[in-house]
């Protein structure tokens, strides 16, 4: 069931938080690193698949809304995701196999407003 649309409308986002290091020290293909967010968005999405939020995100499939930011490095990565359990806020921290490494993560669709405060010091991927 789709809500009527309201010009007030909350805007639902993904965000997507990739280890910028990948590519500046470790030399990672940028192909490599687009994948492993796109196993994060896609994971956080699947799990969460029966949420609400990531309902109204998918019936919007046209005007999806994803934001993909930078952590430096694993270390900054994994302490975002322990705070983010901390917090309660549903997310996905894609592990590269065999290595077993944490390369990004991933939010469920959330209003902008509630995962904000969390994600406010990260700057955009680049």
């Amino acid at each position: 069931m789709t809500m009527p649309s309201s010009g007030s409308s909350r805007r639902l986002v993904q965000y997507v938080i990739v280890r910028s290091d990948l590519i500046h020290t470790l030399s990672w293909p940028l192909g490599a690193v687009i994948t492993q967010a796109c196993h994060a968005a896609t994971a956080a999405i699947h799990l969460h698949y029966s949420d609400p939020d990531t309902q109204e995100y998918l019936a919007e499939l046209d005007s999806m809304h994803k934001v993909v930011l930078q952590a430096p490095d694993e270390a900054s990565l994994s302490a975002l995701s322990s705070t983010l359990l901390e917090k309660d806020i549903a997310h996905k921290l894609w592990m590269e196999q065999p290595e077993n490494i944490p390369t990004c993560l991933a939010l469920k669709p959330y209003p902008k407003e509630t995962v904000h405060p969390f994600l406010k010091k990260l700057k955009l991927f680049n």
